[in-house]
């Protein structure tokens, strides 16, 4: 383990943190630092720290900070052309979107937008006009999503993600959701009726607690789809591109194909880009000013998105993500033995998710900052769930030095516990 000493925020810093609370609106809650630059897996603060990450930007930053291949892409489109509108063609959409299409071996048609949740809800328009082109009425255009699901902030996706938390004050809500117990076959057998028009899912969900979707779950719903001749969303924006050890997570059911898919984070590799993948079913159903984003297919952003694309299509880099998701899951599984403060580890790859015992349950906020305090960055998923998202590419040097600081950390907090 490197030396590490934690040095406290300086001048510069509490300057630019008090600014920032001064003007930010309060819907953030930043740590009290300013980083400041990145380098691999590591980022480094305005004081002189370094940390491990080993949340990568909430799966965004999925080839590290600084990959020089992303540099040169970045670089090379900005001395060529920043923007120009949807009026026109750009050489790195089109490629983009046929390169996406034939990576997931289903999609005829590719939407571009900004983010994950932009992306969501273009695919819950693109649902409904499905669905009104085949005569359904509005009341029969419902979607049936999953308890846990989270698909974004906008009403709509806000609404199909069931967490209470994200929904409470924004009332009144939109119509059209309903909501079904995950990974239980008998209740959405049940749930699924002539008013559904689809059924929309993480195949593991991330703000929900890292759970993924049970072996063979995901069949079973593309089998009642079919038999109800209803669409299947799948939002992979977290757990797809690589995360999970499979370019495409739904791919670990083998042959398993959605009729809509919903990517961001990591498609840009920390650059902002959001697609959504049509299949045969749907690939025709949006029509001339039926949707639109001013900066979807941006050719900044899609350069970067081809180079990540390629790079995360590389049978070397899955190995990395198979193997450093083991040595992960080992030492998760190590420090549950030895402090009993995780009552589960699970995940899959590099998309885990450490369960906090009864005794902690409420506090992984609290094991957060600890493991900032030593020199590592984790996340949470809710109060109760630890989430890990390293960047894909993280050496297995770099992973044991963020687990030494991470092991330092939790027997600190549960010490003082």
């Amino acid at each position: 383990m490197q030396s590490w000493k934690h040095h406290p925020p300086g001048p510069q810093t509490r300057s630019l943190v008090a600014t920032g609370y001064q003007y930010y609106l309060r819907n953030y809650k930043p740590r009290h630092m300013v980083l400041d630059r990145g380098e691999g897996s590591w980022l480094f603060d305005t004081d002189g720290n370094a940390y491990v990450d080993l949340g990568a930007g909430i799966g965004v930053n999925a080839l590290g900070h600084g990959h020089a291949a992303l540099v040169r892409a970045l670089d090379d489109q900005a001395r060529r052309l920043w923007h120009t509108s949807n009026i026109y063609f750009t050489a790195p959409a089109v490629e983009l979107a046929r390169e996406l299409a034939a990576s997931s071996g289903f999609a005829q048609g590719v939407f571009f937008c900004n983010s994950g949740g932009e992306a969501n809800e273009a695919a819950i328009k693109l649902i409904r006009k499905w669905a009104a082109q085949r005569g359904k009425q509005p009341h029969a255009r419902q979607i049936i999503t999953f308890k846990g699901a989270f698909h974004g902030r906008t009403l709509a996706t806000v609404t199909a993600s069931v967490q209470p938390k994200y929904q409470q004050g924004f009332e009144p809500l939109p119509q059209g959701f309903v909501h079904c117990a995950f990974n239980d076959e008998a209740a959405l057998e049940k749930l699924l009726s002539d008013n559904t028009a689809a059924v929309m899912l993480e195949p593991v969900q991330g703000e929900g607690g890292v759970v993924p979707a049970k072996p063979g779950f995901l069949k079973f719903v593309r089998a009642l789809c079919n038999r109800h001749d209803v669409l299947l969303a799948l939002d992979e924006v977290q757990c797809g591109m690589g995360r999970t050890g499979k370019l495409w997570c739904h791919m670990w059911e083998e042959g398993l194909q959605p009729d809509i898919l919903t990517s961001a984070k990591a498609l840009g590799g920390g650059f902002p880009i959001g697609a959504l993948l049509a299949g045969a079913k749907v690939a025709q159903v949006f029509d001339f000013g039926s949707h639109g984003s001013t900066f979807g297919g941006n050719p900044m952003a899609c350069a970067v998105a081809r180079v990540v694309l390629r790079h995360v299509g590389e049978p070397a880099l899955m190995h990395n993500v198979a193997a450093r998701g083991a040595q992960l899951q080992r030492a998760l599984e190590e420090l549950k033995a030895q402090h009993a403060v995780f009552s589960d580890v699970r995940g899959r790859g590099l998309m885990l998710g450490a369960e906090l015992a009864p005794p902690w349950r409420g506090r992984a906020a609290d094991v957060m900052e600890c493991a900032r305090e030593h020199g590592v960055l984790i996340l949470q998923a809710g109060p109760d769930v630890l989430r890990f998202l390293p960047p894909l590419n993280i050496t297995a040097a770099d992973l044991e030095e963020g687990l030494s600081r991470l092991a330092a950390a939790v027997a600190r907090f549960v010490a003082r516990a």
